[in-house]
């Protein structure tokens, strides 16, 4: 949802009108942004039981026709997909009706591996923009359609590229920022904790730990930092996500497009912990190409534990100036301009 903000926001400044078209969980951003109006399709993730798959795929066919109708009332210039279940059948129902509205598609693939979604969509879309040097999956043909465009984000993350790090020193506060994705992560609950328990106490007592937490976890996870003597802040979302990564020495986080997209904005090191659970890896490969520049490092969860964690902590704070030249690698990964790039394609879209 954020990228989608992000280019709504950079369309609205260009006079645009903007419609945002997902599903019941983004509600919340109507009233927060009023920079789009919002059309809600029910539609549920495919992902689970066998049951599951049928009610989705059901719920993908009514979504469909809805796509059609709203598509049919606002009669847009172009439609830009960003993958996921939701916006599936309003890209296919804008490709049906390409001829009958003269509407134009794009979808932009945030990942280091096409999505499922976006792979369907493909053959059909008049361009396609991508996040990342690469993108694994894509056809010679729509390869040839490709646009690297970057992944926008909000503006008050975009602000923190032209902020320097603060490098950290021995008579100042080490902070460590958590981020676990949409759900949390529970081995960060598991092994941070653990991991810092097992510095000398003047470390842990430099130590201030912000961790986006599971839900649920939030009590355990402070007594595992009390009990230890490491100042933390725990919770299941953050709401000044700039502030607290402006804040951070280092970022431990899952690799999540938008969490890659965020942290190297800001130019932060960062230890990324892909989801392990993705059958095309594709978290890891995000991680991949920002630890390939130098600016990050990955530990495969099955390899995240107190001890590895410890002893590469340690190796920061012996030597911080390990974290202040990954910071400078991490910046160089980022692509500030990406909502304004992507803006710039749709807009050659439309004059095709």
């Amino acid at each position: 949802m954020f990228p989608a903000v992000a280019l709504a926001e950079e369309l609205k400044k260009r006079g645009h009108h903007v419609v945002v078209v997902t599903d019941e969980r983004a509600q919340k951003y109507e009233n927060r942004t009023g920079i789009f109006d919002l059309e809600i399709l029910k539609v549920t993730s495919p992902a689970g039981s066998i049951l599951k798959k049928m009610k989705s795929a059901i719920s993908l066919a009514l979504g469909y026709f809805c796509a059609r109708k709203i598509l049919k009332k606002y009669k847009p210039s172009v439609v830009v997909g960003f993958g996921g279940y939701p916006s599936f059948p309003t890209i296919l129902a804008a490709q049906h009706m390409r001829r009958h509205l003269g509407v134009r598609n794009i979808i932009h693939e945030q990942n280091a591996v096409i999505g499922k979604a976006n792979l369907t969509v493909a053959r059909g879309a008049h361009k396609i923009a991508i996040s990342l040097p690469r993108v694994i999956g894509l056809s010679s043909e729509e390869q040839s359609r490709v646009a690297i465009t970057g992944n926008p984000v909000r503006e008050e993350i975009r602000k923190l590229y032209d902020e320097p790090y603060p490098q950290p020193t021995p008579d100042q506060r080490f902070n460590i920022f958590l981020i676990g994705g949409s759900q949390g992560a529970s081995v960060f609950s598991d092994v941070v904790p653990e991991a810092l328990s097992r510095l000398s106490e003047p470390d842990r007592a430099r130590l201030h730990v912000v961790q986006q937490c599971r839900a649920g976890e939030e009590s355990r996870t402070i007594d595992s930092y009390q009990k230890s003597g490491v100042s933390c802040e725990v919770q299941p979302f953050f709401y000044d996500v700039p502030d607290q990564l402006r804040k951070s020495h280092l970022v431990i986080a899952r690799s999540g497009a938008s969490t890659v997209a965020e942290v190297t904005m800001a130019g932060r090191p960062a230890i990324f912990v892909p989801y392990p659970w993705h059958k095309d890896q594709q978290q890891k490969m995000n991680a991949d190409v920002i630890a390939d520049n130098g600016g990050a490092w990955v530990m495969a969860q099955d390899g995240f534990t107190p001890d590895s964690l410890h002893a590469r902590l340690l190796t920061f704070l012996q030597d911080p100036g390990i974290l202040t030249r990954a910071a400078v690698k991490s910046k160089d990964c980022a692509m500030p301009n990406a909502a304004q790039t992507l803006a710039d394609l749709i807009e050659d879209v439309i004059r095709m």
